[in-house]
């Protein structure tokens, strides 16, 4: 489909010369060329589809990249990418060597600040609007140039293009993320600080008002412009010659006046100047609200509240919202999705399916998660037991601890996280749950690599950020049966707290009992026995170490394969007995430095089995980030498929021609 316009934008400075009626058109081609580049990648759509007009809106009245505009999460930042001197790549999105499915500050200058995490764009932006004040009054200026041109819509005026002490922040957050406590701990500390700082809210639920039509637009284009700005600000001068107690009540007369009219109390009360709500899609609203923001003289933080539709302008995206949040490939026309090919169900569902097994036979089991009941597999026990499934919103830290809680009185919590997410409520395993000893379950999903979501979602640290932990139990499945009886380990597990790891995607075909069996704590198992190399797999690596095994065999090279289980407690006994009869010992995570492999050094160390000949090498993620990719690219670069384990092991062995095996 032609895109005349969008064919002309370059860079966002080249949407300043578009009068209103030529961004609404621009707007319109903008969103056919997000789902034409999605149906092509996957990734995230609905989201992005939503904020197009806001998207051309921003860059139309605000003179990026030198004005700092920062997308909490990022992964609706599609739009902006395609503006942003990205279009060309657009269709590489999530793609190996592509654009990153996030915002991210390598990719583009138009990117200040990269997330992939929700909830850190206010407290960012914070931190750059007052680097721009404690810069401007040392006398140094934010860098940059301006955009536009004469007759340009949104034109910037002369005097703040030569002023570039009065660059512009504006975080982009929704309100899902609004959810999240830091969010509100960066607008507590933004309203105390008083630098200027735009916060665009988009609410794509209508979670917290509604616009009113035409009446709720002029309001905001009133409250918003420079006059009214100006009146107010000499009545709060007027009212500082009043007594203390006269001047009070005229503020908070005129807050709350306004707040009548338009919603936003709360943020008026944490200090922010509340504007909205506006149509987040109708650019008649937008534009003179966004540049009235852009021109005001008064400092302090402020919020403009636009309300829009997730999937906005695509019927299927808007039919089913949540089908269309994350998509894979689909055909643009019909809307619909592409297929995977009949296979084993994922470790999500199987996870979902072995709790709701264990959940049926004791009333004592609930489920907790942060926002993510879908991604966890939690929706499935929501519906069979909606009054024991508890989703907090984006608040991992409140989710640990109100899990603590409820185990304090006898309930068994599972706390269902990706293990990217547990990191924000490290504190909480901490000093609630760990430092107590309460049996909360930690449930670890996407562990590992992840693919497309790349490196800000894989699940590289948990066994070292736990490992350290005293009283944690850790395990990781290496298949899908192992993971369903590390269900029933969990759920019977009640002498403090206990996490269980696995991967995103699918199991390996195994038949799956209808209930876990529960196994004993610290306690491996031995697949294959040989005499030369030990290979110890923790998690689903397992089956790349068998294959190494295979191989070994073939160029005349005895493996010994197990699968450890277990991280803490360690099987001791079989570690040592490993160490004791091969002359080379691998282990093998889909974890960072030090995690298992440290906790196995660490024993071997002080029982004095690295003094002799053995040969032991720790195989681990590298200590580097790995971009999104396939996950079978992704391994391969880690050095953790089967070739690599191969190669290791040969390696090793080399080094070591004249060892033998160290004897009890």
């Amino acid at each position: 489909m032609p895109t005349p316009l969008l064919d002309r934008v370059r860079v966002p400075a080249d949407l300043r010369n578009f009068s209103a009626e030529q961004l609404r058109q621009l707007a319109d081609e903008l969103r056919l060329e997000t789902v034409d580049a999605v149906s092509t990648t996957g990734g995230h759509l609905g989201a992005s589809l939503g904020v197009v007009e806001l998207t051309v809106a921003l860059h139309a009245i605000f003179d990026t990249p030198s004005d700092r505009l920062i997308w909490d999460v990022g992964h609706q930042a599609y739009p902006h990418k395609i503006l942003t001197g990205r279009r060309d790549r657009i269709r590489t999105l999530r793609q190996g060597g592509g654009l990153s499915g996030f915002t991210r500050r390598a990719e583009s200058e138009y990117d200040p600040f990269g997330a992939a995490h929700s909830s850190t764009s206010i407290s960012a932006g914070l931190g750059m609007a007052v680097a721009r004040d404690l810069l401007a009054a040392q006398g140094g200026g934010a860098g940059g140039g301006a955009g536009g041109g004469a007759g340009a819509v949104a034109s910037l005026p002369a005097a703040r293009v030569a002023d570039r002490s009065s660059q512009a922040v504006i975080a982009v957050i929704g309100d899902g993320a609004m959810s999240a406590g830091m969010a509100y701990e960066a607008m507590n500390n933004a309203g105390a600080a008083k630098s200027r700082l735009i916060v665009v809210l988009n609410d794509n639920d209508m979670s917290i008002a509604r616009p009113v039509g035409a009446m709720s637009a002029y309001l905001s284009r009133l409250i918003s412009s420079r006059p009214f700005l100006s009146i107010r600000e000499v009545m709060a001068r007027l009212a500082r010659r009043f007594p203390r107690p006269i001047a009070e009540a005229a503020r908070r007369a005129d807050e709350y006046a306004r707040g009548m009219l338009t919603g936003g109390t709360l943020f008026e009360e944490m200090g922010f100047y509340y504007v909205g709500p506006v149509d987040g899609h109708d650019l008649d609203h937008l534009l003179p609200v966004l540049r009235n923001l852009r021109d005001a003289e008064e400092s302090g933080p402020i919020l403009l509240h636009v309300v829009t539709q997730k999937g906005k302008g695509y019927q299927p995206a808007e039919a089913a919202a949540d089908k269309y949040h994350g998509v894979v490939k689909f055909n643009v026309v019909t809307g619909e999705q592409a297929k995977a090919p009949p296979g084993p169900p994922s470790y999500t569902k199987v996870f979902a399916n072995a709790l709701i097994a264990e959940a049926e036979a004791d009333p004592r089991i609930v489920a907790v998660t942060a926002a993510m009941p879908g991604g966890t597999g939690l929706d499935a026990f929501e519906k069979r037991f909606p009054r024991r499934s508890f989703d907090v919103g984006i608040a991992e830290q409140h989710a640990v601890t109100f899990a603590a809680g409820m185990a304090c009185e006898g309930l068994r919590p599972f706390v269902a996280i990706y293990s990217t997410f547990l990191q924000r409520a490290y504190d909480q395993v901490v000093h609630d749950v760990a430092l107590q000893n309460l049996p909360v379950r930690f449930a670890m999903d996407r562990a590992g690599l992840v693919g497309a979501d790349g490196a800000t979602h894989a699940g590289a640290y948990d066994v070292a950020y736990l490992g350290c932990i005293p009283n944690m139990t850790l395990m990781a499945a290496s298949d899908e049966v192992e993971l369903t009886h590390m269900v029933a380990t969990a759920a019977a597990h009640d002498s403090g707290p206990i996490a269980l790891r696995y991967p995103r995607g699918e199991g390996t075909g195994l038949e799956i009992p209808a209930r876990g069996t529960v196994l004993p704590i610290g306690k491996g198992r031995v697949l294959r026995q040989g005499t030369t190399i030990a290979l110890l797999s923790y998690g689903t690596r397992l089956a790349e170490a068998l294959r190494a095994a295979d191989e070994l065999a073939a160029q005349g090279l005895s493996c010994t394969v197990a699968d450890a289980r277990f991280a803490k407690p360690l099987d001791t006994e079989l570690l040592e007995r490993l160490a004791r009869t091969h002359a080379v010992l691998l282990t093998v995570e889909e974890g960072s430095v030090g995690g298992f492999g440290s906790l196995v050094a660490h024993h071997l160390a002080h029982a004095g089995l690295l003094d002799g000949g053995l040969r032991f090498r720790p195989l681990t993620l590298p200590d580097a980030y790995i971009d999104h990719d396939t996950p079978r690219k992704q391994y391969d670069l880690a050095g953790l498929n089967s070739p690599q384990i191969v190669q290791a092991a040969r390696d090793a062995l080399q080094h070591n021609t004249t060892a033998q095996p160290v004897r009890a």
